[in-house]
């Protein structure tokens, strides 16, 4: 299994935990699966149509990754929300 770590707000959302072992060949599938074992965190990483919304950014071991970029079990993902101010 793949590897989730969660940012900020978004690891409030899912109780306080940051990492998440979730099965899934693609990002898309990881995202979807971690909103229903945490279903407080639905909706607020992917939008209506299963897209990442424009406001979150996420990392395959490193690299700027989408919905459809493929994962194996060993890679860690990091979600984050994007950080902005004036």
């Amino acid at each position: 299994m793949a590897h989730v770590k969660l940012r900020g707000p978004l690891k409030r959302l899912a109780g306080d935990r940051s990492e998440h072992a979730l099965p899934g060949a693609t990002v898309g599938e990881l995202l979807r699966e971690l909103e229903r074992a945490q279903p407080a965190v639905s909706g607020w990483i992917l939008d209506e149509r299963g897209r990442i919304r424009r406001h979150i950014n996420v990392f395959v071991n490193g690299d700027y990754g989408r919905e459809d970029t493929p994962v194996g079990p060993d890679d860690r993902i990091d979600v984050l929300p994007a950080i902005s101010g004036g």
